[in-house]
């Protein structure tokens, strides 16, 4: 019987911003009348993740930043590790140095140093501010995550992804989006943060669903006692998944719920 959903946000509960649909937002409450724990698991920063729980009316802890952050609903910090700053102070200089753009989380804040269109299109809808700064000026510790961004050219952001694991073996660095490379702690995984909550809870792993659509999502879907993969995901998800269910745009978490989880009338 599944106890706790563990859940991605962008592509798999939510196409943008706070848009979600009724049928969703029904599941959620039905969910809860239930005494099922939802638990959101997201590349996000932490602080935009909160409207999204605030939105669904869940107060379970949050799983940000890959699973390099774990908060309670009342910003207390469960889990917490960290890109070190050595690794980060080392990757900034490489971004420079090959005109990539990043973004800096740290402290659950969010630099740039040129404010342009890659940034507003990463906080578009997602109800965040961010500072333009040069990253010299700032203390490179408590770094969350780097996310290195290429709009345009997908292959160009794999290739960063095999680059940066072949020198930094020890990092968490994996391709969430296509124009995307995520660049964090080797231990802020989705799925070390669904097992913390699990073991928290006391639950076991059969007692969990999670559910993704990215590549960031395959040791998620891999946490779970069923794994389930969007009709939106990537093969590389899909060939990982126990289950595919429909997309994000038809609501494909709502069915995937609808088949393993059993819900009575409250």
């Amino acid at each position: 019987m599944i106890k706790m959903i563990a859940t991605d946000v962008d592509g798999t509960i939510l196409k943008w911003g706070l848009d979600f649909s009724p049928k969703l937002l029904k599941c959620v409450d039905e969910l809860k009348a239930n005494g099922i724990k939802l638990v959101l698991v997201t590349g996000r920063m932490h602080c935009a993740a909160i409207p999204v729980a605030k939105r669904l009316g869940i107060d379970t802890p949050i799983i940000s930043y890959q699973g390099g952050l774990i908060k309670d609903c009342h910003n207390q910090t469960l889990y917490q590790s960290n890109l070190p700053s050595e690794y980060a102070k080392e990757i900034i200089q490489w971004a420079r140095k090959n005109k990539i753009h990043i973004n800096l989380c740290l402290d659950d804040k969010l630099y740039v140093e040129e404010d342009n269109e890659i940034v507003k299109n990463y906080t578009d809808g997602k109800l965040i501010d961010y500072t333009v700064c040069s990253f010299d000026d700032l203390k490179i510790e408590n770094v969350n995550k780097i996310l290195a961004i290429d709009l345009h050219n997908p292959d160009k952001v794999t290739g960063w992804v095999e680059e940066l694991k072949k020198k930094y073996p020890s990092l968490y660095i994996v391709k969430s989006t296509p124009y995307f490379c995520e660049i964090g702690s080797g231990e802020a995984k989705k799925s070390l943060g669904v097992e913390f909550l699990r073991k928290m809870w006391g639950l076991k792993k059969e007692e969990v669903m999670t559910i993704g659509d990215q590549n960031n999502d395959i040791d998620l879907i891999q946490a779970g006692g069923i794994g389930v993969a969007m009709g939106n995901g990537t093969p590389e998800l899909k060939a990982c998944a126990d289950y595919i269910t429909d997309t994000v745009e038809n609501d494909g978490f709502v069915k995937a719920v609808e088949k393993f989880v059993t819900l009575k009338v409250v």
